[in-house]
């Protein structure tokens, strides 16, 4: 994270800050969003030496989505409650009827770019959902738990 923040700084963004080890680094920019989302995919693979998928969300956006996490929906012992942001041209919509998870089980929000969800732990096995990391889709978004999506809104 230190090296990736490095990166970011002196590729000129502001107020580079990262989040833990999860990968999701905040800073500013006058670039569109649009332009980022080309760009930074391009700089990490040239600094990393690999290709590396890069997701680019407006703290608007994470607040939007931050907003329509109930409040009760936790991360705990009891429930899991997560976001999957996803990469441009995904209607999450189209995205939810494509995954294989029981919707029974679930609790499920959907959002322009984003889908959230929240499952009683006891009932993780039931509702199938760590099926959806062998779907193609899985490769075009991005989860995060609930409280790392809360805390990237608050900054």
């Amino acid at each position: 994270m230190v090296r990736l923040r490095g990166l970011m700084e002196k590729s000129g963004y502001l107020h580079v800050e990262t989040y833990l080890n999860s990968g999701n680094v905040l800073f500013d920019s006058e670039e569109s969003q649009d332009k980022l989302q080309g760009e930074i995919p391009l700089l990490l693979e040239k600094e990393f030496l690999f290709p590396i998928p890069a997701l680019i969300k407006s703290l608007d956006e994470m607040r939007t989505v931050d907003a329509a996490i109930p409040e009760e929906w936790q991360n705990n012992k009891e429930q899991k409650t997560d976001v999957a942001y996803l990469f441009p041209g995904l209607d999450s919509h189209t995205v939810v009827r494509g995954l294989p998870w029981k919707e029974e089980y679930i609790n499920i929000r959907l959002l322009p770019g984003a889908i959230i969800w929240n499952i009683e732990r006891s009932n993780l096995n039931k509702s199938q959902l760590s099926k959806i990391v062998s779907q193609k889709v899985y490769q075009s978004m991005t989860v995060r738990n609930v409280n790392t999506a809360r805390k990237l809104a608050e900054n």
